[in-house]
């Protein structure tokens, strides 16, 4: 009978579900109104160079910092009272000490080792010496592009579509549903690359079924990192998966079907096995209890006869 009782009296609870819920009409415009105004800014200047030209690089890198100090004004002006009372700003933003070393590495390790079949194949090769090379280093910090793609793009892009807009939507929504959310605008987000592949001369159909490809795996991508932020409360994680992501890129099958019969076999196996260790660690490694995270994910808790309340991840 003991057991029934405490069965009836668990429920998962977190702060964000405390509060007055915001309506869904001025969440999903908040985050409408920052996708455009992301893209916006990447085209306000009158350039005539291409995207990867040094020049353009510089201006949208301006452009992308201004929006990055406008997203978060959508988020401090709509967002409940209530929860502002009851947590700091940027711990909204996922900006806190708190478990801040386990969400710099444990994503990040879980993420390599869904890459673990990628990882592979190039650790078999000379290119990863270059890892260990100061000089590689030095000259890729040099290189504004390499900086773009490993540093401004995943800042960017993480604080606005993930800090910015995640504590919003979850104001509105269920974390699963967010979750599912917030990465639609992240990938439509990425459409406009359309605009520059036929600038550049590229035929329209090719330069759309490249688009769409796109649209798909930043999507995909767009799941997994909402997933950490809204599990960990921290910018860190998703920012550093995204940096990874963008520096491993789509798996090179075609390298792999190069190799010799053996080392395919091996490798392939390496992917199948790194696939199913991510699936099988996705939800344990990313307790919140191991981030502190209490604002954004469900806990579990109970409430005892005496009204005390006992919560766990």
């Amino acid at each position: 009978m003991n057991e029934t009782n405490n069965t009836d009296n668990m429920f998962e609870i977190s702060v964000i579900e405390t509060v007055p819920r915001v309506s869904k009409i001025i969440t999903i415009s908040c985050c409408l109104a920052m996708s455009i105004l992301y893209v916006s800014s990447l085209y306000i200047w009158n350039n005539k160079h291409n995207r990867d030209h040094p020049a353009t690089v510089k201006r949208r890198f301006l452009s992308v910092s201004v929006v990055m100090l406008v997203a978060p004004v959508f988020l401090y002006s709509f967002s409940s009272t209530e929860l502002m009372e009851r947590v700091q700003f940027n711990e909204l933003l996922g900006l806190r000490w708190h478990g801040l070393l386990m969400a710099i590495l444990i994503p990040y390790l879980l993420t390599m080792l869904l890459f673990l079949g990628p990882l592979c194949v190039e650790f078999q090769s000379e290119s990863q010496k270059l890892f260990f090379d100061f000089e590689f280093w030095k000259s890729s910090f040099k290189n504004i592009l390499w900086i773009r793609n490993h540093v401004m793009a995943p800042l960017s892009e993480e604080f606005v579509f993930r800090a910015c807009m995640m504590p919003l939507i979850l104001q509105s929504f269920s974390p699963l549903a967010s979750v599912f959310i917030t990465p639609l605008f992240f990938g439509i987000a990425h459409v406009h690359h359309i605009i520059e592949r036929l600038t550049m001369g590229m035929d329209f159909t090719a330069a759309l079924i490249i688009s769409l490809s796109q649209l798909a795996y930043t999507t995909l991508f767009g799941f997994y990192s909402a997933y950490l932020f809204a599990r960990t409360g921290h910018f860190i994680a998703p920012f550093l998966v995204h940096a990874f992501c963008n520096h491993m890129g789509l798996p090179d099958l075609q390298e792999l079907w190069q190799q010799q019969l053996w080392k395919r076999i091996l490798f392939i196996c390496c992917y199948i096995g790194g696939f199913i260790g991510w699936v099988l660690l996705l939800n344990m490694a990313t307790l919140p209890s191991i981030y502190n995270n209490k604002i954004f994910w469900p806990r579990q808790c109970e409430l005892f006869t005496n009204n005390t309340l006992l919560c766990t991840a």
